[in-house]
């Protein structure tokens, strides 16, 4: 597996990481406790040293997955996790955003606890809290990171003016947004400027549409009820079959390269930038071989070229989210 280097932080990584989020949350499917260990191990065998979890995954358990996986092979992965969510100790529910200094702290430690060690390789906010100057929030992790809790910053769809405001009391690794072939935000709201002027690296998740870039959802498909992109405008019947045209784009040129539509996505991802470092996720062995395969697919510039030109002819359908979710979570 190829390296790379997020950012100026000198953190080396492998191209591709793992999202371990839908190992057993959100995605209707989970695994068991010993398969997604056995998966997240699987992924270690094959070249990947990057892995990427957060407390609200769960809540906890996803931490604790990873956590238990990789303690025997600590010192050979890169473990993300993140903060900046209120999680009701009676519930376990999620209940808006906290990132007030005391939170973050409190969450650091919960975390160490759960991952099984003594440091968080890199600590993101999860989403920006507009109830707490993001300046507090950079300023608490440089205190861990002074106290040698915390290597790394990081934050997760914010801003590009939040990331340089925060950037300028911590210097910040990372930053995770979505982005993708069908969710191109970073390109035009100052995100991949931003990375590039201040040296930081960026980490796409679902960088396979949630799934739909793979060409393996249709507007057959069943979604289920406890599969959280039944809520999701571009998982309606009706956007499922418009978005289809950038799918067929992905098979077709596939199709030339000897490589399945998932890796073309990926592919395309890596080419765009070299601190670029994609997390996709999966529950299946020969999902996460396929994803990692897309490491060795080289798209030339007539390749990107032409992608380029038939994505742009397509429209895609559909929000990212819906209204009210983006609006209590910062989306």
């Amino acid at each position: 597996m190829q390296k790379r280097k997020l950012g100026n932080s000198g953190l080396e990584v492998s191209a591709i990481g793992l999202g371990c989020m839908g190992l057993n949350f959100s995605y209707g499917h989970s695994l068991g406790k010993e398969d997604a260990i056995a998966l997240i191990r699987a992924a270690v065998e094959r070249g990947v040293t990057f892995f990427d979890t957060a407390e609200i995954y769960g809540p906890f358990t996803n931490e604790e997955i990873v956590g238990e996986a990789l303690a025997p092979m600590r010192d050979q992965v890169v473990i993300a996790t993140k903060f900046g969510f209120h999680i009701d100790p009676e519930t376990n529910k999620q209940s808006g955003l906290n990132s007030r200094p005391e939170q973050i702290r409190k969450v650091a430690e919960a975390s160490l606890k759960r991952l099984k060690y003594d440091v968080i390789d890199l600590f993101y906010q999860h989403r920006v809290d507009p109830n707490v100057p993001i300046e507090d929030v950079a300023g608490t992790v440089r205190d861990l990171i002074q106290e040698g809790k915390v290597k790394l910053f990081g934050l997760s769809e914010p801003s590009a003016p939040t990331v340089r405001r925060a950037h300028a009391v911590q210097p910040i690794s990372a930053l995770q947004n979505e982005y993708s072939l069908w969710t191109r935000g970073p390109e035009t709201n100052g995100i991949l400027q931003a990375c590039e002027e201040l040296g930081i690296g960026l980490v796409p998740y679902s960088p396979l549409g949630k799934g739909f870039l793979t060409g393996a959802i249709s507007k057959d498909t069943p979604i289920s009820e406890n599969d959280f992109r039944r809520i999701l405008p571009r998982f309606t019947p009706e956007a499922i079959e418009t978005n289809q045209a950038l799918v067929d784009l992905l098979k077709r040129i596939a199709g030339e390269k000897n490589a399945t539509p998932a890796q073309i996505a990926l592919a395309w991802l890596l080419a765009q930038k070299p601190w670029i470092v994609p997390i996709p996720g999966t529950t299946k062995l020969h999902r996460l071989e396929e994803n990692l395969g897309a490491a060795a697919v080289v798209l030339t510039a007539a390749d990107l070229a032409e992608i380029e030109s038939a994505a742009a002819a397509i429209q895609i359908e559909g929000e990212r989210y819906p209204e009210q979710l983006m609006k209590t979570t910062g989306l």
